[in-house]
């Protein structure tokens, strides 16, 4: 292991490790490099430091290389070490095996380079070995502030600054653009550059980050939230480390700059044995649902990505909570697929307004369908007051308009831009037709900024995420509007295991309502407490060793007379316990709507917060929605609206209109009891029972980190 390390040129170092504005200049410098170095460059095309020379050829700035023999290679000044080079370089591209980067990493830094790209595997991926030589690496980068790329990926492009720092053939031909791609998987990081470049789009930075040993998403995020060449930034993840650090800097770039995710592991389920809670938040649930509440729009497929990006880096609509769209389309069937794509994510399609509508109805045949969407049949000579018109309705956020190619009578450009010059509102275009034509349409288009996408399905999605990232920016805007409890204990121990009256002991204090009860601890109390308390009464096991209750007999529900009671406390005894005649004695709750809400620890992302249909169908039904916290009423909202059986909340044949906002309070308390006791792994009430009233507590489980086992 090595511990002493040269220092960089400039910045503030500060005692034993590098300054953070040293290490954001050298990140800068690496990305954005003036001057680049092969480390390992070779004469033989089949090794890497011969492709990297060849894909740096258009490279505008100083390109040198290190060879220890060498003087020249393709045309390209070689010195015998990063030492011997007459000044410091940006970039260092070290296409050497993993075993000489330590050494080649740390003359790099004492030679004052900015940043170094490792293509190479071998490290961390590896085994122990691979993971003692990261580390060195690390080390090397936490002490002198140089940068590093990798280890272990295909490295990034900057197409703008002439700089190919790839291996991979062909990488050289993505054009310059706004969007910046960010990977995990340098894999991944080409086919996004590829599927923008189909799109006519370019990229400005594409970047794999390999085992991300130094430079992480975050880093990347931050320097491309300052890039004057990027509009917008298409994010891969696989894994994150330190999510909850990644969510606070979501929360300070996606305002800036939109950013869209697609995540990997949509079969991954969390693994949490104790409470219906743990199954119902699958490890990927938890990032999407962080990246949500950062600000980030998510969508499931690359190609998705690469079109979700194109179309915000060109336009974002205003912070709000749902959307008001129009569609405007030339042919009936195209435009019903794309009002049910639309419909389904929530977004609105209202009815124009009465000024609209005579407008509109003035230009086009009689018959024809114009409260929205907008059916014109053919376009005629008047499409372009049509869309002008939509524009100006006062309840519409943004114009969708589809068309099949037909140049001779309609010219996209000059339908569609005035619109958006005259309102601000976003105007997109759909079409599809013949290559020729399609490709005139997209230049002419892309003069005004007015997105341009293929298909009815690619438009709809240009719709939702549009919507998408307007209204997770306005939830993001309303995140500090979490209740507090004036009273809350503030962390006090807790000892474990906790059995159900301590467990909604904990919950009253915090605010979360309970029904009246009484513990008992043998058969004499429970007849006390039978008397004192309202019937009916429901009786269950006490027991701290006993987590699902219900599944080994241990509720006894709707206890009315003396007999019920004795009945339901032999059925109880029965049950094998370390407390057999423990017993919660409980007025039953008034009828309403059962949901199940619930915090589980994530080891990445922190304290989450769940809420779902519950019951004993909790699992069964899968209904949930799962938030990182803490979590405000806009958020809880936002969950509720996301499940399918939301219309339970709002009085469905019969079921009592639920209190949303007793249920949001309780949704903040459990993420505040989450904060406040680092040692609860989970929490979980089920049912919460919910009616116009309020919200009551009727089963409670608190599993501390040393009790996961429990069963």
């Amino acid at each position: 292991m090595m511990t002493q390390y040269g220092s960089t040129a400039g910045g503030d170092t500060g005692t034993g490790s590098a300054g953070e504005r040293t290490r954001r200049e050298n990140l800068d410098r690496m990305f954005n490099p003036r001057s680049i170095a092969v480390v390992g460059a070779s004469r033989d095309p089949a090794k890497a430091g011969s492709q990297a020379l060849a894909t740096l050829a258009g490279f505008p700035g100083t390109l040198v290389a290190v060879h220890p023999r060498e003087t020249e290679i393709r045309g390209v000044p070689c010195y015998p070490g990063l030492a011997d080079l007459p000044e410091p370089v940006d970039l260092a591209i070290l296409a050497i095996p993993a075993r000489a980067c330590v050494q080649a990493a740390a003359e790099a830094a004492a030679r004052g380079v900015g940043g170094v790209f490792i293509v190479s595997g071998g490290f961390g991926e590896t085994g122990p070995e691979g993971a003692r030589l990261e580390q060195d690496l690390v080390d090397i980068c936490r002490h002198t502030g140089l940068r590093l790329l990798g280890p272990n990926t295909s490295g990034f492009v900057n197409p703008a600054a002439g700089c190919i720092a790839s291996f991979v053939p062909g990488v050289d031909t993505l054009a310059p653009g706004r969007i910046a791609v960010l990977a995990q998987s340098g894999g991944v990081n080409l086919s996004l550059g590829y599927l923008l470049n189909g799109l006519g789009e370019g990229v400005s930075i594409a970047a794999g980050l390999g085992n991300a040993a130094d430079t992480d998403t975050r880093d990347m995020l931050e320097l491309l939230a300052e890039d004057d060449n990027t509009d917008a930034i298409a994010l891969h993840l696989e894994g994150v480390n330190d999510g909850r650090a990644l969510y606070e800097t979501l929360c300070r770039v996606t305002p800036r700059k939109p950013v869209v995710a697609v995540v990997a592991g949509r079969a991954d389920i969390g693994d949490f044995a104790v409470s219906h809670t743990g199954n119902l938040m699958g490890s990927r649930d938890r990032t999407v649902a962080a990246l949500v509440q950062g600000g980030a729009v998510v969508v499931d497929t690359l190609d998705d990505l690469a079109q979700a990006a194109a179309v915000l880096a060109r336009r974002r609509l205003p912070p709000k909570p749902r959307s008001a769209m129009t569609l405007i389309t030339g042919q009936a069937g195209p435009g019903l697929l794309i009002t049910d794509a639309l419909k389904t994510a929530g977004i609105d399609l209202p009815e124009l307004g009465g000024a609209t509508l005579e407008r509109i109805g003035g230009l086009l045949p009689p018959m024809t369908y114009i409260r929205n969407p907008i059916d014109t049949g053919r376009p005629g000579p008047g499409f372009p007051d049509i869309v002008h018109a939509a524009a100006q309705d006062a309840a519409i956020d943004a114009v969708l308009v589809f068309g099949i190619s037909e140049p001779s009578v309609l010219d996209p450009a000059q339908a569609l831009t005035p619109a958006h010059e005259a309102t601000g509102k976003p105007v997109l275009f759909g079409t599809l037709g013949p290559d020729g034509d399609l490709e005139k349409a997209r230049r002419d288009l892309r003069a005004s900024g007015t997105p341009m996408v293929l298909g009815p399905d690619r438009l709809a999605l240009a719709g939702i995420v549009l919507d998408a990232d307007a209204r997770h920016q306005w939830l993001l805007a309303q995140r500090g509007d979490a209740p507090e409890t004036p009273d809350a204990p503030g962390g006090a121990a807790l000892t474990g295991p906790i059995d159900e009256s301590a467990a909604k002991a904990l919950m009253r204090s915090y605010g979360i309502a309970v029904p009246r009860s009484m513990l008992c601890e043998s058969r004499a109390a429970a007849q006390r407490a039978f008397a004192d308390l309202d019937k009916p009464v429901v009786v269950k096991i006490a027991a701290a060793d006993v987590a699902h209750k219900t599944e080994l007999g241990g509720v006894v529900l709707d206890v009315r007379d003396a007999a019920q009671l004795d009945a339901a406390l032999d059925r109880i005894a029965r049950i094998p316990t370390a407390a057999p005649n423990r017993v919660l004695i409980e007025e039953m709750a008034p009828a309403g709507v059962d949901l199940i809400l619930g915090g589980v620890r994530d080891p990445s992302w922190g304290p989450c917060v769940v809420i779902g249909l519950g019951g004993v169908l909790a699992e069964a039904v899968a209904d949930s929605a799962v938030a990182i916290a803490p979590v405000g009423r806009a958020d809880v909202a936002h969950m509720l609206d996301s499940l399918r059986g939301k219309r339970m909340l709002d009085g469905f044949r019969g079921l009592p209109r639920c209190d949303r906002a007793a249920i949001a309070d309780a949704a903040a308390a459990i993420g505040r009891i989450m904060r406040d006791h680092p040692g609860i792994s989970e929490v979980e009430i089920n049912p919460l029972r919910v009616n116009e009233v309020g919200a009551l507590a009727l089963d409670a489980l608190v599993v501390l980190g040393d009790d996961a086992g429990v069963q």
